[in-house]
C-alpha cells in the first residue's frame, strides 16, 4: 500500500505503470490508502483513512466512505458510493450506479451515525448495474446480484439474485456463469455442491 501523497497525478498513467493513479479532477483525504496499480478516475473522492488494495479500479464519479476498505482487483463502475461501514474483499465488482446504504431508518433530523449497520460484499461477487443493497445484509463470495436487483436479506455463496425484494432464481459459478442441475460450470468444468452453510462450495 502507498499514501496519498505518493499517487501519481495527472494525464492517464502510461501503458506498465504500477504505481496508483489519481486524476487530477479526484480527492483523495489525507490517512488514505490507495495500493499499486489502483486507478483512480474523474470526480472521485476517497475519505480519510478508507484504505483501497492494488490494481482496483474506480471510475468516475465513486465515492469511498471513511474507513471503508476495499480489497484487490476490485472494479467499481461509475457513480457508486461506497459508504462507512460497507466492505469489499477482494475481485469484487460493482456495476454502475449500484447502491449500497448504511442506515436502516434514516431521518434527516436525526443523528443516527451510531447506529450504522456493516456490509460486507465477498470476495468475487458481483451486484450489477443500479441495484440496491440494504445495509446489514452480507454478500457471499463469487455471488451475483443482477441489475436492478433489491438485496434486503443475506446472499448465499454463489447464489443469482434477481428482483424487488431480490430472490434467488438459481447459483452461479465463479466464472460467472448460471448453473444446471449438475451444478458443473460449463467453461471451467468446476463441480459445485450445496455445502451447510447454504452456499454452493467448490467439489473439484
Amino acid at each position: 500500500m502507498v499514501t496519498a501523497v505518493a499517487l501519481q497525478r495527472g494525464p492517464a498513467p502510461a501503458s506498465g505503470d504500477a504505481r496508483a493513479f489519481v486524476h487530477e479532477s479526484s480527492y483523495v483525504d489525507d490517512g488514505a490508502l490507495v495500493g499499486d496499480g489502483t486507478r483512480i478516475w474523474h470526480f472521485s473522492h476517497v475519505l480519510r483513512d478508507a484504505r483501497i488494495g492494488h490494481d482496483c479500479n474506480i471510475g468516475q464519479n465513486v465515492m469511498i466512505g471513511a474507513e471503508v476498505v476495499i480489497g484487490d482487483r476490485c472494479k467499481i463502475q461509475n457513480n457508486v458510493s461506497v459508504y462507512e461501514n460497507v466492505t469489499l474483499e477482494d475481485g469484487v465488482f460493482c456495476g454502475p450506479s449500484c447502491v449500497f446504504t448504511n442506515v436502516i431508518n434514516p431521518r434527516a433530523e436525526i443523528e443516527r451515525k451510531t447506529e450504522l449497520r456493516p456490509t460486507c460484499v465477498g470476495v468475487g461477487a458481483s451486484i450489477g448495474a443500479n441495484a440496491t443493497i440494504v445495509c446489514g445484509n452480507d454478500i457471499g463470495q463469487y455471488a451475483f446480484i443482477a441489475a436492478g436487483a433489491v438485496v434486503t436479506a443475506p446472499v448465499p455463496a454463489h447464489a443469482l439474485i434477481v428482483g424487488v425484494p431480490g430472490r434467488r432464481t438459481g447459483w452461479v459459478s465463479r466464472a460467472g456463469h448460471v448453473l444446471d442441475d449438475t451444478l458443473t460450470c460449463p467453461e471451467t468444468n468446476e463441480r459445485y455442491r450445496v455445502a451447510s452453510h447454504g452456499g454452493l462450495e467448490v467439489i473439484t
